[in-house]
């Protein structure tokens, strides 16, 4: 792992493999830089990849008080130490970071952003009391639990999809950093897209839809892409929230194909 000194002091971690354009990964919530292995390999053989372990996971440093602007800073940090212009990929939580980071840094070529849990004229459909009772299961000493419930009731993971993510590699890391949900979920919670901000955003951007994801994302997908100028949706078939775990040759064909274009 490599390191870099974020806006606040705190060591973000990544770990940079491969060789080509650079490519930064920014992973959701529930996780850290392990969850991309599934698709590592064959990123690999076109770009330098930085998967980075945003703050409070892995190996990178945590602060107090925890805002999302730190984690946006901690994104701009990763790419601004790369000396050419980087393309950049976010997840769910790691879509927002990254989303955000947009504006902040002037290394951007291409923008990737997958499913960001934005709430837009959607009503979210899992219990009022979600955050209450995933840290009532931190407290009692249970963060698979925590972790479960979160993926189930909140990112409303499919169940033929957790049994596969159970058997992955990186769940054991998904459980030890299960303690970073709560604090995430309110962040989200309390953000608002104001799409004014982006009008005059000129870097190419693509928006990764399932097409069996709740119709939360689409919403935000679509949103974004009436909101982001130089942008494009693309729809997975049939898959959810994680096709990089179930549909990694798919998901590969839209992300290599969209950074290696010319236009």
């Amino acid at each position: 792992m490599e390191f870099v000194t974020s806006k606040d002091g705190v060591p973000i971690a990544y770990c940079r493999t491969g060789e080509g354009q650079p490519l930064v990964l920014v992973h959701g919530a529930a996780a850290d830089h392990t969850r991309w292995t599934p698709i590592l390999q064959g990123l690999e053989k076109y770009f330098t990849v930085y998967a980075m372990d945003r703050r409070g996971r892995g190996q990178s440093g945590d602060a107090e008080p925890y805002t999302l602007e730190r984690e946006y800073e901690d994104v701009v940090a990763v790419v601004d130490s790369i000396p050419r212009p980087v393309d950049l990929l976010g997840h769910s939580y790691g879509a927002i970071c990254s989303l955000e980071a947009s504006l902040r840094t002037p290394n951007l070529r291409k923008l990737i952003l997958y499913e960001p849990p934005l709430s837009i004229g959607v009503k979210r459909n899992y219990p009022s009391n979600a955050v209450d009772r995933m840290n009532s299961h931190l407290d009692a000493g249970d963060p698979e639990k925590a972790l479960l419930f979160f993926l189930q009731e909140i990112a409303g993971i499919p169940q033929k999809e957790m049994n596969m993510l159970r058997f992955l590699p990186s769940w054991s890391s998904r459980v030890a950093s299960a303690n970073t949900i709560p604090r995430e979920e309110a962040a989200v919670g309390s953000y608002l897209l104001k799409p004014e901000r982006f009008s005059n955003m000129e870097i190419p951007t693509l928006l990764l839809l399932g097409g069996g994801s709740p119709s939360r994302y689409r919403t935000a997908i679509e949103t974004l892409n009436r909101t982001i100028p130089n942008s494009r949706i693309a729809i997975m078939p049939g898959q959810g929230h994680a096709a990089m775990d179930t549909a990694p040759g798919l998901f590969l064909s839209e992300v290599i194909g969209f950074l290696t274009e010319e236009k």
